[in-house]
């Protein structure tokens, strides 16, 4: 890889794991206010160490050596910058596994978002399409048949691919609920859990929230590295926020706009690229730039 290339990835996978998380950030520093000092810098630096290394380092591994288990543990983490022509062939095969379900988990938190979640309105279509929300379910439940049609007439796998991408939305999306839930009851006081328990609530949900920023890393990369270094930076970016200006992020009220549709285009890179549509590896980080930069611009402007 051009060393232009790893950089310019390594700041596209920084600003989508940072602006992704933005709902996380705010979560944190509500729950942070109801607990003592010592148990908030305990978090900031242990739960720093544990998102990086343990989360966003640890699940685009075990997902690369899922899909590729003749690699091995280290074939898997150095698999993309390997000269080994068998290394280059196994990841070629199985990427379009990979990609399929991580496309399919990134359009439905899109339209979830678009159709279901409360927003401030960044484009006139959102309104309308807030308006429809009933049919969620059934512009998913198409799209999902869509996608399998066509992916069982290449590969059975990434048919199966696909619905995992499916079943894996809904599964975090509960947890998210149950999140919001719990958020309630320990910001209105009827909560009694320690600041042990809190911490250990607030690792679950950034556990949870990462799942976004893991499955649209692979929009940019399948190299493990890349991925621990960019996200890594975008979870110190959140870390960063939490503390220091989380009342300043959320006046840029079409923040999350921008990531959403930076999931939007990140899905569909990832779906085109298992059907064999190869889209250069700037795509991804550029679309990000562009999308987010536009509704700073916009968030920027409605603010002065």
């Amino acid at each position: 890889m051009e060393i232009f290339i790893i950089i310019l990835t390594i700041i596209g996978l920084a600003l989508f794991e940072a602006i992704s998380s933005i709902d996380n950030a705010i979560i944190n520093a509500e729950v942070l206010s109801t607990m003592k000092e010592k148990a908030k810098k305990w978090f900031l630096l242990w739960g720093f160490l544990f998102a990086v290394i343990v989360v966003r380092g640890l699940l685009p591994w075990v997902i690369i050596w899922a899909t590729n288990p003749e690699l091995g543990a280290w074939g898997a983490l150095t698999a993309t910058f390997s000269n080994d022509p068998r290394v280059a062939e196994a990841i070629a095969q199985s990427s379009p596994i990979l990609l399929i379900g991580g496309g399919v988990f990134l359009l439905f938190l899109f339209f979830h978002w678009l159709f279901l979640e409360h927003k401030e309105y960044g484009l006139r279509a959102e309104k309308f399409f807030h308006k429809q929300g009933v049919w969620f379910f059934a512009v998913v439940s198409i799209v999902l048949a869509a996608i399998v049609w066509f992916a069982l007439k290449r590969n059975p796998m990434m048919a199966f691919s696909a619905v995992i991408g499916s079943t894996a939305f809904f599964i975090t999306h509960g947890f998210k609920q149950n999140a919001e839930e719990e958020e309630k009851k320990l910001l209105d006081g009827t909560s009694t859990k320690s600041d042990i328990s809190k911490i250990l609530y607030l690792e679950a949900i950034d556990a949870t929230f990462s799942i976004d920023g893991v499955l649209g890393a692979f929009a940019f990369t399948l190299a493990v590295p890349l991925i621990l270094i960019g996200n890594g930076i975008g979870a110190f970016l959140l870390r960063y926020f939490t503390v220091k200006n989380i009342d300043g992020i959320k006046k840029y009220k079409y923040l999350k706009n921008g990531a959403m549709y930076s999931i939007l285009f990140l899905g569909m890179i990832m779906l085109a690229n298992s059907f064999g549509f190869e889209v250069p590896h700037w795509g991804s980080p550029v679309a990000t730039f562009v999308v987010i930069g536009y509704f700073f611009w916009r968030s920027k402007k409605e603010m002065c």
